[in-house]
């Protein structure tokens, strides 16, 4: 039913539409990126029409998230930054070792083999964790694939809920950090966004032709970042453009999970809640850690943290006034090190893994 791409595509963008909508009424937090996720997820499961999202329409998004996470560094912000780079670096190692403690006790309940299951938790390296699982030997692609995007979904899912909970209520939502302060208003929106709407598809695609991860959303966070360092200030964006972005990048991800696919439905299922709930709750405990130590507000500590995409924890922390640059520099400082130092190192772990099961058995 409905086999040209064009009808599909209409379907499933007035489903996450609906979706979009349903949520903003409901007054849910980030509504135009959890609705069409909620949606799409739910539609392409139970509904009978396939469901397509272009993965050109999600790039469109991430270039438009990362202008607005770029244009909020400025030098003071690039200071505060690289103070922070020590810190960045050991919370980015508990982290991952945190992970791969889970990574233990999961694997031990519920006989999944523990390759697998840490290759499926490591946070915040979707891309370069997929890659690196189709090549080792040995290690389920699909568990793989599933754990990532389950724990993704439900981090991007619950994180919002406990931002704008109790828990965070205390925080001052005005001026929680540099966004609003230190970036220039001005009068004339265009044509000053046109040269960097130039800057960020130029960007967007030499970091795609140098392989850097995520290069749509790197690309103009880099670009813009640069400009505005500079002293060219970009033009603050309106919120109906990044309602626009949430829309194209929910509507994606909704269509990332598939659980169908598994063979152990229940057992894998279990398994990434169980790790995705647990991470959670790791992150909280590390954010308190930097906000006691570095002096950083609950929710911008919290969402330097959490173990999500970039693009949703950037989207949050400008939704709450959070410290956006502050957020990115530890999200990007922990995506380059997941990208370029752990499958290295988990590489080397498991070659010695292997080598002590093979002297066993022999």
């Amino acid at each position: 039913m409905f086999k040209d791409k064009r009808i599909q595509f209409f379907f499933t963008l007035l489903i996450a539409f609906i979706g979009g909508i349903i949520f903003h009424k409901l007054n849910t937090p980030i509504p135009w990126l959890l609705g069409p996720m909620t949606a799409v997820f739910i539609g392409s499961r139970f509904g009978k029409v396939q469901f397509y999202w272009p993965s050109w329409i999600r790039n469109i998004g991430l270039v438009i998230v990362g202008y607005s996470i770029g244009v909020s560094f400025t030098k003071k912000a690039l200071v505060q930054i690289v103070a922070e780079l020590p810190s960045m670096l050991l919370m980015t190692l508990l982290l991952v070792l945190f992970c791969a403690g889970i990574a233990v006790v999961v694997s031990k309940l519920t006989g999944v083999d523990y390759p697998t299951v840490l290759t499926g938790s490591i946070p915040g390296g979707l891309t370069q964790m997929l890659t690196f699982a189709e090549e080792m030997k040995g290690i389920d692609v699909t568990t793989v694939t599933f754990l990532q995007v389950a724990r993704l979904m439900m981090i991007i899912f619950c994180v919002p809920f406990l931002i704008f909970g109790p828990l965070f209520h205390n925080e001052n939502k005005l001026t929680t950090g540099m966004i609003h302060s230190e970036v220039a208003v001005t009068d004339s929106f265009f044509p000053k966004i046109l040269l960097f709407a130039v800057i960020c598809v130029v960007f967007a695609f030499l970091t795609k032709k140098l392989r850097f991860p995520t290069p749509y959303m790197l690309g103009p966070i880099l670009g813009t970042a640069v400009v505005n360092v500079l002293g060219f200030a970009g033009p603050s964006l309106p919120s109906a453009l990044l309602d626009l972005s949430q829309f194209m990048i929910g509507g994606y991800i909704g269509l990332l999970l598939k659980p169908e696919k598994l063979e152990h439905k229940v057992r894998i299922i279990s398994l990434a809640f169980i790790s995705g709930i647990t991470m959670i709750i790791g992150s909280l405990g590390l954010s308190l850690l930097i906000m006691h130590f570095g002096h950083i507000s609950p929710s911008t500590s919290f969402l330097s943290i959490a173990p999500g995409g970039m693009d949703q924890m950037g989207i949050l922390a400008h939704e709450i006034n959070a410290d956006l640059s502050m957020v990115t520099g530890y999200q990007l400082f922990r995506l380059f090190f997941i990208y370029f130092a752990v499958p290295p190192m988990l590489k080397w772990f498991f070659t010695k893994q292997g080598d002590r099961h093979h002297k066993k058995t022999n």
